[in-house]
């Protein structure tokens, strides 16, 4: 066997180069960028008006003048207006360019309006006070996004504002899920008292999907010719492989043989980790990968969000970011296997992510991962951990930021 962090280590040495293809900006929600991104204009491209209100020249209220005539409107999207003189003012709206002399902004709430005629309440005014300067965050030219970004809501606003209806980002890979097992009938039939639904494809295609990855379900029995003749033509079809189950030592567990025989290199079998020490993981030439994850349920999870995921993120390019959080109470395992411990986790007061230790009844207990959000990473070289102590976090669904 071999520690989780060789394992990692493997997996990461043996990514797939991702092309780049062109998409379109609303397609481009969970795809990786692969150009650099610049600011076609200074940002905000003029001077801004931030409050509705009122704008005047500065030196006019610093003389005294506390009442101003209005002389019409500014209003956003509209061209630049000219303050006539220094006695009057303009109505100001939020987004609007600043008008030809005005340099402060008084809003409503501190004006009195009555018959044309503008009273300014407050007695501490500021010049420039409500006025987003002509490039104060980012200049003409600046880079706004590298190549390797993952593409969400604010990237896609900040494409859009620089014009960039089609942009490049990675291909996606075509990926195959293939549940192995006698025992797995599909979601819409009844199972016999021997059979259970099958569930991990599901879980590893709802994850794709959210990363805009259509993969294809495949469910094969625990028999030694159908996986050679249908692995055969899955592999010539697809670049990622992800089965679940057949991997352990189990008398039916024909996975690495049948693998071995198609000529797939076994990179390695067995993980000094529980849940999921039969990961197995290999590549086809050179732009196939295979990865065989134990088929018990938090097994999957475990070895699909540890290892597979950060391979297809390298893979298209991203950066990958572990996490961390903070025990929340005193545990214990058995050396010397790393322990993914199963946590909820919730911001605690004092601002950090901390992790409650859920273990439930093992890696067959599929209900308790909902009740998760990730698994805690305990080294194998301990076998106590201590309030407080803070470990890499393998999450597995959306943080609790409240």
């Amino acid at each position: 066997m071999i520690t989780v962090e060789e394992a990692l280590a493997t997996v990461l040495e043996h990514t797939i180069q991702s092309t780049s293809v062109s998409c379109s900006l609303t397609a481009a929600t969970g795809k990786v960028l692969q150009e650099d991104i610049y600011a076609d204009r200074d940002f905000p491209p003029f001077d801004r008006v931030m409050m509705d209100g009122i704008g005047i020249e500065y030196a006019s209220w610093e003389a005294g003048r506390r009442s101003f005539t209005i002389c019409g409107v500014q209003l956003a999207g509209s061209p630049r207006r000219t303050l006539e003189d220094t006695e009057t003012c303009l109505e100001v709206m939020t987004g609007a360019m600043l008008p030809e002399r005005v340099d402060t902004i008084i809003p409503y709430e501190e004006v009195d309006i009555k018959e044309g005629i503008a009273t300014i309440s407050n007695d501490k005014i500021q010049r420039g006070k409500h006025i987003h300067p002509q490039g104060h965050d980012r200049k003409k030219a600046a880079k706004l996004l590298s190549r390797g970004t993952l593409i969400g809501p604010a990237e896609a606003a900040l494409l859009a504002t620089v014009g960039k209806k089609e942009l490049l980002v990675s291909s996606m890979p075509k990926v195959a899920l293939i549940s192995t097992g006698d025992e797995l009938v599909e979601v819409d039939e009844v199972p016999l008292p021997y059979q259970i639904r099958m569930s991990n494809s599901y879980a590893l295609q709802s994850s794709l999907t959210g990363m805009g990855i259509e993969a294809q379900r495949f469910h094969l029995l625990d028999n030694k010719d159908i996986l050679l003749a249908e692995l055969t033509e899955i592999i010539a079809s697809h670049d990622v492989l992800i089965l679940s189950g057949g991997v352990s030592k189990g008398k039916k567990d024909h996975v690495p043989e049948v693998l071995a025989e198609l000529g797939v290199e076994k990179r390695f079998h067995r993980v000094r980790q529980r849940p999921g020490k039969p990961f197995w993981f290999g590549t086809f030439g050179q732009d196939k990968a295979i990865f065989a994850l134990p088929g018990n349920p938090a097994s999957t999870f475990l070895c699909y969000y540890r290892y597979v995921l950060p391979w297809l993120w390298t893979s298209m390019g991203a950066v990958y970011r572990p996490l961390v959080a903070v025990l929340e109470q005193d545990f214990s395992f058995q050396k010397p296997l790393t322990c993914f411990l199963q946590v909820s986790l919730y911001l605690g007061e004092d601002g950090r992510l901390w992790a409650r230790p859920k273990p439930g009844a093992g890696s067959g207990d599929l209900a308790n991962l909902t009740e998760n959000h990730g698994f805690l990473q305990l080294p194998a070289e301990k076998d106590t951990f201590r309030v407080g102590e803070v470990y890499p976090l393998v999450s597995y669904r959306p943080l609790p930021w409240s």
